[in-house]
């Protein structure tokens, strides 16, 4: 096998054999595989597909090329997988519901990803908590507390997290068949027994249209079903940020609130994490509606916050998070108001280009090794639909300087549409089971 030979080939658009994928993912795990070389294979896929077949070997060649997890619990293994928006923190939210329900979730994450937050790099901008954890760890929070939200071990499928980091300033993030394989790889290694995708489709969403985001919602599942793992996908919408807040430590706030009982916080968001959570239930043998109530239940009872903390303190973190939490996450020392030009309705928000404004305050990364600032963010972004008045706030922006505060919020003003009502897409668009 030949790296040089298998890019060659799908510049020319064949398909590597299973061998040739396998071989390939196994040589991004060990180093064999160079950077420039993965880069120029990421670009490849992303240009010429590798088609079905294809994309499952090289799922189950970066699943394969380290450890597979097997559990023996006495509750269902379950996860979620969202393909990224703004403002998406369901995880922060179904993960401790979950567990508050009796299902043991090992989520294996990630980081942002282009112009969409990680749920990585929202968990640490809780002071002292680390989400790179052993196998031995996982395992322990995960029998104690019921969920542990982590990075992936060397040992988790360590080909998709050189190809992950790669795609990411490489500009080759879209690819169905990439994206199918770095979601599926992971979670398959992770010895799931059931997995509920959240496909996003809209300005703020990888996948602009229903269309897009239907396709790849189906190919994961597919996939997922050859690999032997019950697997449900929704595809939802994400023309508006699913969350009022946008950057790390301002969406572990607004998840806070969220599991401190206030649907109102971010009903929207709210709402999803139930319906994500009673589909998952539902796969494992649950009754959907019944599941849907529960997961409800949790989040307003404050059960879901309690199994929150506690994974929050069994990871490094601060023991008193449910009690305490807004004295220990950071804050950015400039805040600024985002204020409507004219009086109208909100009726279309940029959310790429919100989610890219995020990045520029220093929110995400441009380049692999840049370092995330937890505080800045914006804040406050008003739902579409709503009506406003001429110097109404739209959103606030915080940052760490002045000057960042206000040009970020001329970006903002740039990124928003106001005038006549707009109709309002449903929640969820549909359904592939």
């Amino acid at each position: 096998m030949d790296a040089r030979a298998i890019i060659a080939g799908l510049r020319r658009g064949e398909v590597p054999s299973a061998e040739a994928l396998q071989w390939f993912a196994a040589g991004l795990a060990s180093g064999a595989v160079t950077d420039a070389q993965a880069g120029a294979f990421a670009m490849a896929v992303c240009l010429n597909g590798l088609g079905d077949e294809g994309r499952v070997a090289l799922t189950r060649g970066m699943r394969d090329s380290g450890d597979v997890l097997h559990w023996s619990m006495p509750g269902p293994v379950l996860d979620k997988h969202s393909t990224g928006g703004v403002g998406d923190c369901v995880s922060l939210l179904l993960a401790p519901a979950l567990a508050a329900c009796g299902v043991y979730v090992p989520m294996v994450s990630g980081r942002g990803l282009g112009h969409t937050g990680g749920t990585l790099d929202k968990l640490e901008s809780i002071p002292g908590l680390s989400v790179s954890v052993t196998e031995k760890t996982l395992r322990d929070v995960v029998a104690k507390v019921g969920c542990a939200i982590v990075s992936a071990t060397g040992q988790i499928a360590p080909a998709d997290k050189r190809l992950y980091a790669i795609r990411d300033v490489t500009g080759t993030v879209e690819s169905i068949d990439l994206i199918t394989a770095s979601i599926l790889s992971k979670k398959l290694a992770a010895g799931l027994e059931g997995l509920v995708l959240d496909v996003k489709s809209g300005s703020g969403a990888f996948m602009k249209t229903d269309e897009e985001a239907e396709a790849l919602a189906r190919a994961l599942v597919e996939t997922a079903k050859g690999a032997g793992c019950p697997t449900a996908a929704f595809v939802t919408d994400m023309d508006q940020p699913l969350a009022p807040n946008l950057g790390n430590a301002l969406e572990v706030a607004v998840s806070m609130e969220v599991m401190s009982g206030n649907r109102l916080a971010a009903p929207r968001l709210h709402d999803l994490t139930v319906a994500l959570g009673g589909r998952l239930m539902a796969l494992s043998g649950a009754a959907e509606g019944e599941a849907e109530e529960q997961i409800a239940a949790t989040l307003t009872d404050g059960r879901a916050m309690a199994h929150f903390a506690a994974m929050v303190a069994a990871m490094g973190g601060p023991p008193d998070m449910a009690d305490d939490w807004r004295t220990h996450l950071p804050s950015a020392p400039y805040i600024v108001d985002v204020k409507a030009p004219d009086a109208g309705h909100v009726a279309a928000w940029d959310g790429e280009a919100l989610g890219l404004i995020v990045v520029d305050l220093g929110g995400g990364r441009r380049v692999e090794t840049d370092k995330v600032d937890p505080a800045v963010g914006i804040s406050d972004v008003v739902d579409i639909g709503v009506k406003v008045g001429p110097r109404d706030v739209l959103a606030r922006v915080h940052a760490r300087t002045r000057e960042d505060a206000e040009a970020a919020a001329t970006a903002v003003l740039q990124t928003v549409t106001i005038g006549d009502k707009p109709a309002i897409r449903p929640l969820i668009h549909a359904r592939i089971d």
